[in-house]
């Protein structure tokens, strides 16, 4: 069974900067993309950034320039940086990504999501 685990939302000030985690758990045999999504309230969800296993990323161009996906591959993990936060920002933060698990098939998975509010 594959789980992803997110950690590392909160309430920060505008301005502010977090650093969110997301861990990969199971029989797992390779982790292909690893992506960040959000979902304001009312809003669809979003894709934010994008890490492929050789480092190659994509950004939204709304955090370009202010969030930076990296990715562990040895800790089977993905972190989403975000500096200077705005209040648009505030959002359920959900990790996916394109699983090769023991049984040999590929699959998506999904987090369970973490908040971010940021508000004065």
């Amino acid at each position: 069974q594959v789980q992803l685990v997110e950690s590392g939302g909160g309430l920060v000030q505008p301005g502010g900067s977090l650093r969110l985690s997301c861990v990969a758990s199971g029989s797992i045999l390779r982790i292909m993309s690893m992506d960040w999504y959000r979902q304001a309230p009312g809003k669809q969800r979003e894709l934010v950034a994008t890490i492929t296993p050789g480092g190659n990323t994509n950004y939204a161009d709304s955090v370009k320039g202010r969030f930076t996906i990296s990715r562990d591959n040895a800790k089977k993990t993905v972190f989403l940086q975000m500096n200077s936060l705005k209040p648009e920002d505030t959002a359920v933060y959900y990790c996916n990504a394109d699983i090769i698990a023991g049984d040999f098939r590929r699959s998506n998975f999904w987090g369970q999501g973490t908040q971010v509010t940021v508000s004065s």
